[in-house]
C-alpha cells in the first residue's frame, strides 16, 4: 500500500499562499481564518518535513523546497478542477439548488426542513454540503449559506442570527465547566480563551478540537465536553433538549452564517424568506 497523501485542503492553502505571499490574502480567497491557513501551512511543513515558506515581517517568501513544490501542487488543482467540471450542470429551472456549511445543514435546516418542503410539494429542492470557499463556486447554487465573516461573505449576503458563541454541553455531563474537558473549534478567531476573558474565567485549556461548530456540538451532544459553538446553531438542540447551556454568558462571534441568492428566482426568495423566519425571534 501506498503512503497516504497530506489532506487536500493543505494543498490548497499552500498554492494560495505561494501566489498570493500572504497568509492573509489566501485566508481571503478560500473561505478560512489566516490562523487555519497558517495551521495547515505548519502542517503540510512538518508532514514534508520541509520549510515551504520563510516569515518575514511583511509578508512570506517561499523557500527552494516551495518553489519546487508550487508547480506540482498548481497543476494538480487544475487537473482536479478541469475534472469536476465536466459533471456540473449548474442550476435548473425546475431545481432549487442550496449549497450550505455542513453545520448549517445538519443543525439548522435538517430539523426544520419539513416546514418547508410540506407547503411546497412540487418544489425539488437539492442540498449541497459544503466547506471551503471554491466548493461554493463549483456548485453554481441558486442559494449560499456560508461561514466566515463579513468581508468574505460579501456586501448583498444576510447574516443569520443570533451570532453569538456559548458554552454548550449533554445534559448527562455532570462535571461543572471548570473540571469538563472543553471542546474548541480551530479555524475560527473566536476561542475559549477570549470567551473567558470577556466572562472573567481563567484558566480555560481546551483539550479536544474539532474542525467546525457542527462537529463540535456534535462531540458535546455524546458527553464529550463543552463545546464553544454558535448560538444560531444550537436553537433546535437546546429546544429539543439534545444539548443544554453549561454557563449563561454569551460572547459575540466574530464570523458568523451568511445567505445570499446567487441566481434570482421565486424559489430561492421563498427559501431565503423561509429560513430568515424560522430563525427569527
Amino acid at each position: 500500500m501506498g503512503r497516504s497523501l497530506p489532506p487536500l485542503t493543505w494543498f490548497r492553502a499552500f498554492e494560495a499562499s505561494a501566489r498570493h505571499l500572504s497568509f492573509t490574502a489566501a485566508a481571503a480567497e478560500i473561505g478560512l481564518t489566516q490562523s487555519a491557513v497558517s495551521q495547515q501551512i505548519k502542517a503540510l511543513e512538518t508532514r514534508l518535513r520541509v520549510a515551504l515558506f520563510t516569515r518575514k515581517a511583511r509578508g512570506l517568501a517561499l523557500t527552494d523546497d516551495g518553489r519546487r513544490l508550487l508547480p506540482q501542487v498548481g497543476a494538480a488543482l487544475e487537473r482536479l478542477a478541469v475534472a469536476t467540471d465536466m459533471f456540473d450542470a449548474g442550476p435548473t429551472d425546475e431545481l432549487l439548488t442550496v449549497a450550505m456549511s455542513v453545520s448549517i445543514a445538519q443543525w439548522v435546516v435538517a430539523p426544520r426542513l419539513a416546514r418547508f418542503t410540506a407547503p411546497n410539494p412540487g418544489l425539488r429542492l437539492r442540498i449541497l454540503s459544503a466547506i471551503w470557499s471554491d466548493d461554493f463556486h463549483t456548485a453554481m447554487a441558486d442559494v449560499d449559506i456560508r461561514f466566515g465573516s463579513r468581508k468574505q461573505a460579501g456586501d448583498s449576503a444576510l447574516e443569520l442570527t443570533p451570532n453569538r458563541l456559548i458554552a454548550l454541553t449533554s445534559p448527562h455531563m455532570t462535571k461543572p465547566l471548570s473540571e469538563a474537558p472543553l471542546i474548541e473549534t480551530v479555524g475560527t478567531s473566536d476561542g475559549w480563551r477570549r470567551w473567558g476573558a470577556a466572562v472573567g474565567v481563567d484558566g480555560l485549556n481546551p483539550t479536544l478540537y474539532a474542525d467546525s461548530y457542527g462537529m463540535a456540538l456534535h462531540l458535546a451532544a455524546h458527553g464529550n465536553g463543552v463545546a464553544l459553538a454558535s448560538e444560531l446553531l444550537a436553537g433546535h438542540a437546546l429546544a429539543s433538549g439534545q444539548l443544554i447551556r453549561a454557563h449563561p454568558a454569551a460572547i459575540a462571534g466574530k464570523e458568523g452564517y451568511y445567505i445570499s441568492i446567487n441566481h434570482p428566482s421565486a424559489a430561492a426568495q421563498q427559501f431565503q424568506s423561509w429560513l430568515l423566519a424560522q430563525l427569527g425571534p
